[in-house]
């Protein structure tokens, strides 16, 4: 995530795709959503240090809400894959 991606509505669907095309690649999906996802205790764990600034811990929410939305995206892009070779 950079200062840019605040800016940018689709860089969540950018990552997700990413992340994806790893899986389309033959990556495994738990392996892949793990290195997407930031555990609630991790985050948890970072709020409670005392050496963390305010603004750093803000910075460190909204990491976090992104890598979420990242994750989310990811799920329904593999959802819908699971859904389409039913399908077929």
């Amino acid at each position: 995530m950079t200062a840019r991606d605040d800016f940018d509505p689709l860089a969540p669907q950018r990552e997700a795709a990413f992340f994806y095309g790893l899986f389309l690649r033959g990556h495994d999906v738990d392996t892949l959503r793990q290195d997407i996802d930031v555990p609630r205790s991790m985050i948890d764990k970072w709020m409670k240090a005392r050496d963390f600034e305010v603004s750093f811990r803000e910075n460190l929410h909204r990491v976090y809400t992104y890598r979420k939305q990242v994750l989310a995206i990811f799920d329904g892009l593999i959802l819908n894959e699971q859904n389409r070779v039913r399908l077929q």
